[in-house]
């Protein structure tokens, strides 16, 4: 049998046979893969008595874009681009863990001023992640208005996103041996006013949903991940935090001088999807206090590894220097080689954590090349959390394991 949903997708809804506790079969449906609470192209398989739903079995691979095996096939330094695009909500992030990865095996360690400038760059990428899952999150539950509200900070984001880099979204900025360039003095002025503005716009945030009536009803006490079933399904990120367990790989593996931080690991222990809120909204205060750190301790020097050439030489020198020409010449024709062997590292994205896995075998291109998504494992938590709830439920669910699917997929 098919019938329509509230957005005009086909459902098709199956009797399986099975009796349920209200005396009915249960029946399977359909959850997708269109339908605009997925967070992307995700089919949920539901068992559902009545309204009440027992089993959610995840389908993916509708997204399926190949990056890993893409970039097998592209030089070191033109594989950052695709780290862009498999959670394209955090692409600096994403390029942080794969630079990461390629410096270690490479033994270089960039300066102080590009792991400051890399430490702004994701941080503001974690921000303006928080507040796309906010604002979508607000329109599924009956809260239109934060979405205006969130990406009115966004907004000023990819602003500042295209002072640094020339791109909006996809900056490609953090790349093995440093950075793109160094920030301009007009980035530094756009910083400063939004450290000291963002505080104001959170509380505008919360004067909208914490204590909201609506909000609260559709998210305490729904889908609830107790701490031990978050270690058990490997989750992490505001996944595991919202369940009282203080894991953020910027505290317990630092990277990138986080050790020279100060701030604070966002807990709560209610393990339902209020909670989780509340964890990405401190976590978004605890951002602002880190850029407003990094802003005031900027050391100077350079923002790249010179003397391994692994990025091109700045523009003006190719007027005048020949070993420069060549330099720019062989790395865009023959890139670099990296030293055989493997590493995996990983960093703290806005879903959790986000592992980058390399296999060089001494030649310009990676052997392998694998990501541990924090959307993919996050999204095995997604039966244990929906389990005897409401399908009404199922979109809050959804929504609070912030699920990139191209990040699940790729």
């Amino acid at each position: 049998m098919s019938i329509e949903d509230a957005s005009g997708q086909g459902v098709t809804i199956t009797q399986t046979g099975e009796r349920g506790a209200f005396g009915g079969e249960l029946l399977t449906v359909n959850f997708g893969p269109h339908h605009p609470s997925t967070h992307g192209v995700l089919r949920l398989i539901v068992d559902l008595d009545g309204e009440q739903v027992k089993r959610v079995k995840p389908v993916i691979g509708y997204l399926h874009t190949g990056i890993e095996k893409q970039m097998e096939a592209l030089r070191w330094q033109q594989g950052v681009v695709c780290t862009d695009r498999h959670d394209y909500l955090s692409p600096p992030i994403n390029n942080l863990a794969y630079a990461l990865a390629v410096e270690r095996l490479m033994g270089v360690e960039v300066p102080p001023r590009a792991q400051a400038l890399r430490v702004i760059m994701c941080e503001l990428t974690r921000l303006s992640s928080h507040l796309v899952w906010l604002g979508t999150s607000g329109i599924e539950l009956g809260a239109m208005s934060v979405l205006m509200y969130c990406f009115r900070e966004r907004d000023t984001i990819m602003d500042m996103n295209e002072e640094i880099s020339g791109f909006r979204m996809h900056t490609s900025y953090i790349r093995p041996g440093g950075v793109m360039a160094d920030a301009t003095p007009r980035f530094f002025d756009m910083l400063a006013k939004f450290v000291r503005e963002m505080p104001r716009h959170i509380d505008e945030y919360e004067d909208l949903l914490t204590m909201n009536p609506i909000w609260r009803s559709r998210t305490i006490g729904i889908g609830r991940l107790a701490p031990e079933v978050a270690k058990v399904v490997g989750a992490s990120g505001p996944m595991i935090r919202g369940s009282g367990i203080a894991w953020d790989l910027r505290k317990v593996m630092p990277y990138s001088g986080y050790e020279n931080y100060d701030f604070e690991v966002a807990t709560n222990d209610g393990c339902d999807c209020y909670a989780r809120y509340l964890v990405r909204i401190q976590e978004m205060r605890e951002a602002v206090k880190i850029l407003g750190q990094a802003l005031d301790r900027l050391p100077d020097g350079p923002v790249n590894v010179d003397d391994r050439k692994m990025l091109p030489p700045p523009r003006e020198e190719l007027e005048t220097s020949m070993e420069a020409v060549i330099h720019h010449f062989k790395l865009f024709t023959e890139g670099y080689s990296v030293p055989p062997g493997d590493v995996y590292v990983a960093v703290e994205s806005g879903r959790g954590e986000n592992g980058c896995y390399i296999v060089s075998d001494g030649t310009h291109k990676p052997r392998r090349v694998k990501f541990r998504s924090a959307s993919f494992v996050n999204l095995q938590a997604l039966e244990r959390m929906a389990l005897n709830h409401m399908i009404a439920d199922l979109v809050a669910i959804i929504g609070t394991a912030d699920t990139v699917l191209g990040d699940v997929d790729r």
